[in-house]
Order: C-alpha cells, then structure tokens, then sequence
C-alpha cells in the first residue's frame, strides 16, 4: 500500500500571524514539502491544478518534473489533472515526458476540478463538463496505447495519423486514477478501462463516498479486470498532528476556525469526529485512517491533505515528521495484517512494465529516419507492424 500527501496550492493568510506568503514562496515551500515527503518514507507526492488565485499550481507537470530531479524514490502524482479543459493531446505529451524525466516515478489523477470560470477561460461549456471529460479521456487513453491515431469527436478538431510523442516510456502509460465525488459516469470510465478510482474523502461526513468506490468495484469486477476486492482505490483524508491530543487540537484550531471550507456550525471537535478530518496524537491519527479501511475495504493509496490553509512552512515540515516516522510505519504493519490475500498491490511503473512484458525486455521506441515532413508515409516506428500501416493524411 502506498502512503503520501496532495496538496491543492493555496496561498493562504496564516491567521495566527496575518502573513501571506508570496507566490514564489508557495511554489519553493511545495517543493520543500516533495523533498522531505521522500525523506521521512512517505511514497506519493501529489499536486493538484488551478488556474485562478489564491492558487498556483497551473501547470503541476512542470512542477511534479523538476521535483523529479531533486528526488529518487517518491511517486510524483497529480491530485488533479483537468481533463475538461486541457486539450487530451497535450496532457499525453506533457505527461509521457514527465514519465521519462521521472524515470517512471509518475501517474496521473484526472479530474473536472471545482472552479466554475475554468471552463470558458479555456473555451469550453460547462454544461458540457461530464461529456467533455469523458470523451478528453477516451482520446487520451487511445494516445498513449496506439502510435498512429485517427480520432474524430465532439470537442476538439479531428486527428489524422496522429503519433503522440515521445511515447510513454518503455511503452507503457502513466497509471491513471479518476478522480470524483459524486459522478458514477466517472467511476464507470475508470471500471471499464480498469484504471484507478480516487475519492478525494474530504469535507464530507465519513463513509459518505462508500457507494460511489462500491460502485466502481462492482463495475471493475463487470468488466472482467479482476474481482471486487482487486479494483485500484485511493482515498484521500486531512491530518494534524501533534505528539499531545490536545496539543494538535490547540494548534490547528485558528486554522479551521479561517478556513472556509469547513461548516463553522459544529466546532472542530465536532467535526473530527465525524468526518474524515484526523487531529490528534500519532495513535489517533493511525486509528482514524484503519477505519477507512474498516469502511472501504482494502485499498491501494493513502494521502493525506497536510499543507494548506496557511500553516507555515516549519509546521508542514514538523507534519511530516510525525507522519513518517510514528504513523506510517505503524500503518504499513496494520494494513498489512488486515489485507485480504486476494486485494491488489498498489499500481508503480515497475509492476505495469511486468504485468506487459514478464520477463522480455520492454518495447523501446526508435523513429525511422526525419524525412522531412515528419507527417507523411509509413508508421514512424522502425518495429511497426507491417500488417497494420499508419494512415496518414495526404498533404496536397
């Protein structure tokens, strides 16, 4: 099972201190936060997409890539990726040489995000943000699995014997989580291709996305890639901790008391107790995160939301501590103990590479030689099927 953070990119005023911390300061803290995830064992990093302020992360592929040169290990994710309003053919380029610069350490959380003005910032309907999702991704897939494709849909103008370069390294797609709370279409797209299914499980009342992850069980299982038990789920969740209970409840009170994004009615207390959110000591928090085990059933990939409404960089990193050193160790052995022997291992680039090749080598990508255009003739790859030529368009 894998544990890590996501992260949403707010620039929040620190109400215990009135400071705003700049954009340049937001976006060297995150990247801080990546290094010492890896430091303390953590195994995912993700970062989520938004094009409006308080927020900067409007590009996470370029963050997530030069966090890649400062680290080894850690999995670089998006926490979302937006599939209604990026064009599919260049979420397959950006993130396929993301791939080869992370040396396969990095997947991909699709999402239609929460900000409304998104879409016709970039010339789309929201009235059509289910549809466009669920077409955006169709294409996507096709690009990263096919080397020439020929597409014509709704949303976007149609492609001729397209190749989406480079390809994914060793031929093999970044793992995809689709991310919803509340839309079954979504987890219905990701049972029938049997990617991952991400519940963000935040602001809401525990249990509450229970139906939606059983839904995508059930149709993972319909569509012939596995048993219930075997579908790819991830969860998300918050946490604060301190090594004293009520320690961490003093500390994090002024934050939950600013942040909007809590209903203020019940008080923090009150709302730990009954939603996702885990504040308390090491042993409370790895208690609190057994239950969504105990809710959901096994599971592949744990995050925790940790870095947001204006807690200091020093306090994030002290978070991280904790996190690493005192609950995650514990939660490896627990998870471990309670697993159903029939419950998937959590996705990486390794076991996607074995799942396709077995022992073989991986499929390494050449180009036949530039002729040119670039854009005409026979497949673009020297190992093409011959029985399957590309078709390409006739340039006039």
């Amino acid at each position: 099972m894998q544990f890590g953070i996501f992260a949403v990119s707010d620039i929040t005023q620190d109400p215990t201190t009135g400071y705003t911390p700049s954009e340049a300061e937001r976006i060297d803290a995150s990247v801080k936060i990546a290094v010492k995830a890896e430091e303390v064992g953590l195994d995912v990093f993700a970062m989520g997409e938004h094009h409006n302020a308080p927020f900067f992360s409007s590009s996470p592929v370029t963050l997530l890539a030069h966090i890649a040169a400062l680290t080894h290990r850690i999995i670089l994710s998006t926490s979302t990726t937006l599939i209604t309003t990026n064009d599919p053919v260049r979420i397959a380029e950006e993130y396929a040489m993301a791939q080869h610069l992370a040396k396969g350490r990095l997947d991909i959380t699709l999402g239609r995000g929460n900000t409304v003005p998104v879409y016709p910032w970039f010339g789309k309907d929201i009235r059509q943000g289910l549809p466009l999702a669920l077409e955006n991704y169709n294409l996507l897939h096709r690009l990263w699995s096919e080397d020439v494709v020929d597409w014509e849909g709704t949303f976007r103008t149609p492609l001729q014997g397209f190749t989406s370069t480079p390809r994914p390294l060793d031929d093999v797609a970044p793992f995809v989580w689709h991310g919803s709370i509340r839309t079954p279409e979504i987890a219905e797209q990701a049972a029938y291709y049997g990617n991952g299914f991400f519940a963000n499980n935040l602001f809401a009342p525990n249990g509450h996305f229970k139906p939606l992850v059983d839904f995508y069980r059930k149709r993972f299982a319909h569509y012939g890639h596995g048993t219930e038990e075997q579908a790819i789920v991830g969860l998300g969740g918050q946490a604060f901790i301190a090594h004293r209970s009520q320690d961490a409840f003093d500390a994090y009170r002024p934050y939950f008391n600013s942040a909007p994004v809590y209903d203020h009615s019940i008080s923090l207390e009150q709302w730990a107790e009954a939603s996702p959110l885990s504040v308390g000591s090491p042993q409370q928090i790895i208690d609190k995160t057994l239950e969504f085990r105990d809710v959901f059933g096994d599971y592949q990939r744990q995050l925790w939301l940790m870095d947001h409404a204006g807690l200091p960089l020093g306090m994030v990193l002290d978070q991280l501590e904790l996190l690493g050193s005192e609950v995650v160790p514990v939660l490896r052995k627990e998870m471990a103990a309670r697993r159903s022997p029939g419950a998937a291992d959590a996705p990486t680039h390794e076991s996607l590479v074995r799942a396709k090749y077995g022992d073989a080598e991986p499929r390494q990508p050449r180009p036949n030689a530039n002729r040119g255009d670039n854009v005409t003739g026979t497949s673009p790859y020297q190992d093409s099927d011959p029985e399957r030529p590309a078709n390409y368009p006739v340039l006039l």
